[in-house]
């Protein structure tokens, strides 16, 4: 049975859109299957009098070419739902997040007097779902108690030969429409994993809009929401980024594990910092990486638990959405030191 707080299907993603009084909402892009993919945006754009994008103004010695920044600027901040469409955690999470925006609580009627007594003071861009299509494609509205077969099957569907397309084998073929037998919600119609696309050259018009929506906004702090199934919520180390960034994300880790440890909720504090080992194959530079490299923000991906029929740690769905706001939270603590 879904919770009534759950809020991922696109219908209820379009309802909680045309709720919205207190932001703006507009369409992002459309994805490769021609659907929506709309983003709520609460406080003004700020003019940051760019004259550079970010990659010139640092060769130019100096970032204030692209963002000038002054102490009072509001920090921007990025939150991004089902960019893996089938991974519905975090698109219930922003959802939930809109909800308290708009109203002081969330679907459950807990308040978050903290997120909407400090909202103003922020720029904030939510897309609840970055692959629509993946959604789309998914057939059941919450994974929660799913046998881990069958998420599998979910996640990243089956080869031409009927064969689960296990993790990471999934991402041996790209686009792998045509090496499917049936498409998992990871991929847009056109079988693009947005992730792991070639983002000196994307293939997804999901891939463009988004690391568009991160220039043009200058976002000081992104955190793409992913699943990852029953394990202990995390952090994924992300290469290829300045030790200055990498060294941020480990703080704010370490704030992480201590909110995470008073609120009871497992938490595997990873290192964040990635050193080469000068082996090959190499780290993957995926879409949390490109984030960074195209406004210099502080870039995340953060693992949710899935709460599956399955090993490992299992949540509940209150313990997913609360493991969620302790991040929200916790972004705008940082973000305001």
């Amino acid at each position: 049975m879904v919770a009534p707080f759950w809020k991922s299907k696109l219908q209820e993603i379009g309802e909680g859109m045309a709720n919205v009084s207190k932001g703006t909402v507009r369409t992002l892009a459309t994805s490769a299957g021609g659907r929506a993919i709309p983003i709520a945006e609460y406080g003004l754009k700020e003019d940051f009098k760019r004259q550079a994008n970010y990659s010139s103004a640092c060769g130019a010695g100096n970032p204030a070419f692209y963002a000038q920044k002054e102490a009072n600027a509001k920090p921007v901040l990025l939150i991004v739902g089902g960019v893996h469409g089938g991974e519905l955690e975090g698109i219930a999470a922003v959802m939930n997040l809109m909800h308290v925006l708009e109203t002081g609580s969330d679907y459950r009627g807990k308040r978050y007097d903290y997120i909407t007594e400090n909202a103003h003071q922020f720029r904030l861009l939510l897309v609840p779902c970055m692959n629509p299509d993946g959604r789309a494609r998914l057939p059941i509205d919450t994974l929660i108690d799913v046998p881990y077969e069958k998420f599998v099957y979910y996640m990243q569907g089956s080869w031409k030969d009927g064969t689960l397309c296990k993790w990471p084998e999934c991402k041996a073929v790209h686009p792998i429409k045509e090496a499917s037998e049936f498409l998992g919600s990871y991929f847009n119609d056109d079988g693009v994993n947005i992730m792991h696309d070639n983002f000196f050259a994307p293939m997804a018009k999901e891939t463009s809009a988004l690391l568009a929506l991160a220039d043009e906004e200058a976002v000081d702090f992104s955190v793409l929401l992913h699943g990852g199934a029953n394990s202990e919520v995390h952090f994924t180390t992300i290469p290829y980024l300045p030790l200055y960034i990498a060294n941020k994300h480990q703080d704010f880790n370490g704030m992480m594990a201590k909110a995470y440890a008073e609120k009871g909720i497992p938490f595997a504090e990873r290192n964040l910092v990635y050193t080469d080992e000068g082996s090959y194959p190499f780290a993957s530079f995926n879409m949390t990486t490109a984030i960074h490299h195209v406004c210099g923000g502080m870039s995340m991906t953060f693992e949710s638990n899935m709460g599956l029929d399955g090993p490992g740690v299992k949540l509940t769905p209150d313990e997913i959405l609360d493991s969620h706001f302790v991040l929200f939270e916790e972004m705008l603590r940082f973000s305001l030191k």
